[in-house]
């Protein structure tokens, strides 16, 4: 299938990585993982270590030698999931003072999917500008905003909401594997 990367900042909500890593996985990508040392610390606080269980390879977010640095690497997009302001900031920036940042930079140079999901809230006017900024040059903002008309009865349930909307932003899904993931709209009842 296809590779993927995904980067984990410090904004709390590692949950949204672990499950779009698991989906990825699921239907049968490869997912490269660059996580920010608050990253790692909220994956720990959080609970949520079985992130590296399904991530193909781990980039140190320090080396700047990694293959996703380079927009010759064939990579089909990357999400950033959960994604602090800071790091929005420095995406719509440009600034890649780090691999995470430099590899969402190659994905919107190169014109491939990125998919940024913040976590964060409230929003002042500075967050806002950077997500105009990152969704003209290309990235699509998809907040950690899940539904609740497909009545979620876990966390996970309702946290698929979001990764649902992530994984068909990336084209790593079709209709039906989105149906695996979160039962399609039918209109109210």
């Amino acid at each position: 299938m296809a590779r993927y990367i995904l980067g984990v900042t410090g904004a709390s909500g590692a949950i949204y990585a672990v499950r779009t890593a698991m989906y990825l996985k699921k239907f049968g990508h490869e997912v490269s993982l660059i996580v920010t040392k608050p990253g790692r610390d909220v994956v720990e606080y959080e609970g949520q270590g079985a992130l590296f269980d399904y991530a193909d390879r781990v980039f140190d977010v320090d080396d700047f030698f990694a293959e996703c640095a380079s927009g010759s690497a064939d990579y089909a997009g990357m999400a950033v999931a959960p994604c602090s302001m800071g790091t929005l900031g420095r995406i719509a920036a440009g600034t890649s003072d780090n691999l995470l940042v430099r590899s969402a930079d190659v994905c919107l140079k190169e014109r491939r999917a990125l998919v940024i999901v913040p976590r964060e809230m409230p929003y002042n006017l500075i967050h806002l500008e950077n997500m105009e900024r990152v969704t003209r040059a290309g990235a699509v903002v998809i907040p950690a905003s899940p539904q609740f008309y497909s009545k979620p009865s876990s966390v996970e349930e309702l946290v698929d909401t979001v990764v649902a909307k992530v994984l068909k932003h990336l084209g790593a899904v079709t209709v039906e594997d989105l149906a695996q993931i979160v039962k399609p709209w039918e209109g109210a009842v």
